[in-house]
């Protein structure tokens, strides 16, 4: 719905968190214009779906794959005809072109012994270049924090200038630090290994996971055709692994470091008021403050927001968007409300079994 109905990049005050009168009834009209497009959509990526298995096809998740070329085949032919079969099958064929690069190509690439040692090369060279940092000015992070929901401009600006975002990462290096925010099961933070499996639902801590792990799910998506892309795309992982937050850019790290405080949920700062007030709204958030039994269901919820925040960080350098700063409120906020969506079925299953109790 994001970019194909809303499209915010072009209509940025759709893309808000909350949104005013004006443009929630533009929003309405968009979805309402869209329905005969949406309907269409549907049974296309269906048709998709089926050429997918009758090729027995089981790499990439098909929404991912087909949900956008769906809806171009709604726009170009509206429902399907009677050619659709084919049309689909035509469609599903160009997704998996053999020149385009899939997670499988990725582990096959990287499980070659030669490939394998020269990533590792990469890494220790990446490794070994990199620089200390001073400390991060706690003013200049809560200014920013102060101001994002609203603006925050000149207060990212000031911290991308300051390099304040490199010294908090650099500070993970100290024993413990990156593993008091969740970011690693160990007590001094290591190089990644290169790799030799992946599993999307079986993923350690970001800074525990190996290459291989940190390209896997979405490797795919980045439309990569040929060896030497796919080089390019391991190198730059290879040395952003070293960089500060694991991260490459100067914005991304100014945000890590933001959000890693307000993620503290303490009402220190705006954004953290405005996050911890999300949280305490939810119905099962306050049903389970009321239990007797001490539960509390914003345990874990903050290392597991800073997981996510640094996912998607580390995603938006893998496919080159920058990261202004009318982005990083709803970026904040929109990390927190998947982890509350992630959350909410673990939280109510625990209140069912103690009502039953």
């Amino acid at each position: 719905m994001d970019p194909l109905v809303v499209r915010p990049v072009r209509y940025p005050h759709l893309g808000r968190a909350l949104l005013d009168d004006d443009a929630a009834r533009e929003l309405r009209d968009r979805v309402l214009a869209a329905r005969a497009d949406l309907v269409a959509t549907a049974a296309w990526f269906v048709l998709m779906k089926r050429a997918r298995r009758a090729r027995r096809i089981t790499t990439g998740h098909p929404q991912d794959l087909y949900f956008q070329r769906a809806y171009e085949l709604a726009h170009r032919h509206g429902h399907p005809g009677p050619d659709a079969a084919d049309v689909a099958g035509k469609e599903v064929d160009d997704v998996h072109d053999a020149d385009r690069v899939t997670g499988a190509d990725l582990r096959a690439y990287l499980t070659l012994p030669a490939v394998a040692q020269e990533v590792r090369r990469e890494i220790e060279a990446a490794w070994a270049e990199a620089d200390a940092h001073g400390h991060p000015d706690a003013a200049r992070v809560a200014a920013l924090l102060d101001a994002c929901a609203t603006g925050g401009q000149a207060e990212l600006a000031a911290l991308v200038a300051a390099g304040d975002g490199s010294a908090a990462g650099a500070a993970l290096r100290a024993p413990g630090h990156a593993r008091d925010e969740g970011l690693t099961a160990h007590d001094v933070v290591a190089p990644p290994e290169v790799g030799t499996t992946a599993s999307k639902s079986a993923l350690p801590p970001p800074f525990d996971r190996s290459v291989l792990e940190r390209l896997f799910g979405a490797v795919a998506g980045l439309e990569i055709t040929g060896t030497a892309g796919l080089r390019r795309v391991v190198d730059e992982e290879a040395r952003r692994s070293a960089r500060p937050w694991q991260l490459a850019d100067e914005a991304s790290r100014a945000v890590m470091t933001a959000g890693s405080v307000a993620a503290r949920l303490d009402g220190a700062t705006d954004a953290a008021r405005r996050l911890a007030g999300r949280w305490r709204r939810e119905a099962f958030v306050r049903q389970a403050l009321r239990l007797p039994d001490g539960s509390v269901p914003a345990d874990g919820a903050r290392t597991a927001f800073v997981r996510r925040l640094w996912v998607r960080l580390q995603g938006r350098e893998l496919r080159g968007r920058d990261l202004p700063a009318a982005d990083v409120w709803d970026l904040l906020d929109g990390v927190l409300r998947s982890v509350v969506l992630d959350r909410r079925d673990r939280v109510k299953a625990a209140l069912a079994q103690d009502g039953a109790r």
